[in-house]
Order: structure tokens, then C-alpha cells, then sequence
């Protein structure tokens, strides 16, 4: 019964689920890709290759018939979908910096002496170097 219960914990867990959406978000993003590869960047460096197919170019070794052109057009569309991710992630991460807040910028904690110049805690209100009075900054 302890396996049953583990386990439902662990399906349960918020990075499971998380994980469980980001495979399910990214078979929807697979199938964009692939439509683009396929159906827009594909044809586009085909007409620029001159029609040029790799698929169908083979090389016989004794009784071995090696299809080195699949090999190379799945090569030459692993670059195409690598590179049309980078550009949709640059994409995100410019976007998302544009939509980020600037931080504040964090509270000084020091300060300076107005008589020997020595920097000092921002509460002091005696120098710890020249053991002049301070005035307690607001």
C-alpha cells in the first residue's frame, strides 16, 4: 500500500504536472515547427539548392546499400528547426526583458564621514575614525 501512496504523491507533485505540460506544450510546438520546415523553409532553400533532394542519394558498399542523403537532409532540417527555435526563444526572452519591471535599486547601508571621509554604517552617529558626531540620515 506504501508503493500505491508514493506514487500518487509523486504524480501529484507541482513539477510533475508542470513537466506533463511543458511535453504536452512542446508536441504542439514540435507540429508548428515542423509545418514551417516543411511547408515554408523547405521549399524556400529547395528553389535556392536548384531542387537539389539528398533523400535519394545512396552509396553502395558491397552488398550495403548506405542512404547517406537522409542522413544529410535530416542534418540540414535538424539546423533549420535548431535555428528556428533560437530565433523564437530570442524572440521570448526580448520580449519578456521588455515587459520586466527595472529593479529598484537597494538601499545604501553606508555612509560618508563629512570630516574625515571615511566610509561608515549608514546608522552611525558617531565616526568610528575620527570620532566625530553624525547627524542620523532619514
Amino acid at each position: 500500500m506504501g508503493f500505491v501512496k508514493e506514487f500518487k504523491e509523486f504524480v501529484m507533485r507541482g513539477n510533475v504536472m508542470d513537466m506533463a505540460v511543458g511535453v504536452i506544450v512542446g508536441g504542439a510546438f514540435s507540429a508548428i515547427v515542423t509545418s514551417l520546415v516543411d511547408d515554408v523553409i523547405g521549399p524556400i532553400i529547395g528553389m535556392i539548392m536548384g531542387g537539389i533532394d539528398f533523400t535519394n542519394l545512396s552509396i553502395t558498399v558491397g552488398n550495403a546499400q548506405l542512404m547517406v542523403g537522409n542522413f544529410i537532409q535530416a542534418i540540414i532540417n535538424f539546423l533549420i528547426v535548431a535555428f528556428c527555435l533560437f530565433s523564437v526563444i530570442k524572440a521570448m526572452n526580448v520580449a519578456t526583458s521588455k515587459l520586466k519591471k527595472p529593479e529598484a535599486p537597494a538601499a545604501p547601508t553606508t555612509k560618508i564621514c563629512p570630516f574625515c571621509k571615511s566610509e561608515v554604517n549608514i546608522e552611525a552617529t558617531k565616526c568610528a575614525f575620527c570620532a566625530s558626531e553624525l547627524k542620523l540620515e532619514k
